[in-house]
């Protein structure tokens, strides 16, 4: 059964990385192991034909998230020290307006369980 994820593409909250990650057919984890190992562990769990969802914060003192893009997972590199996932991007530039964030602040959040939270964010 798929899994689902919300990931984050601005390194450091600022150097966005989306577009790029678009354009090749990837998603990445900003972090090694090393410098956030929970957040590489977390990642290291996404599989192939998992779903993922690019977030965005909406900025200062706003609540929520703002969905980008969305995609499904057709396969992990973890070798490198990094989380590499290539990606079947099959929506993009939604701009989608999820009110409610779950604490989705930081690079990678999930899996989360199918329920309507989960279809507001990846439904196509």
């Amino acid at each position: 059964m798929s899994k689902y994820w919300l990931v984050g593409a601005a390194w450091g909250g600022v150097d966005h990385q989306d577009q790029k990650f678009i354009e090749q057919g990837i998603w990445m984890l900003g972090w090694t192991e090393g410098q956030q190992p929970a957040q590489y562990q977390k990642a290291s769990e996404i599989q192939t034909g998992d779903r993922i969802a690019i977030k965005r914060m909406k900025g200062q003192g706003q609540t929520g998230i703002r969905i980008l893009h969305l995609g499904i997972i057709k396969g992990v590199i973890l070798e490198t020290n990094k989380v590499i996932c290539t990606v079947d991007w099959v929506a993009t530039d939604l701009n989608r307006n999820i009110e409610e964030s779950r604490g989705c602040f930081k690079s990678i959040h999930g899996p989360f369980e199918h329920d309507s939270w989960v279809e507001k964010v990846f439904c196509l």
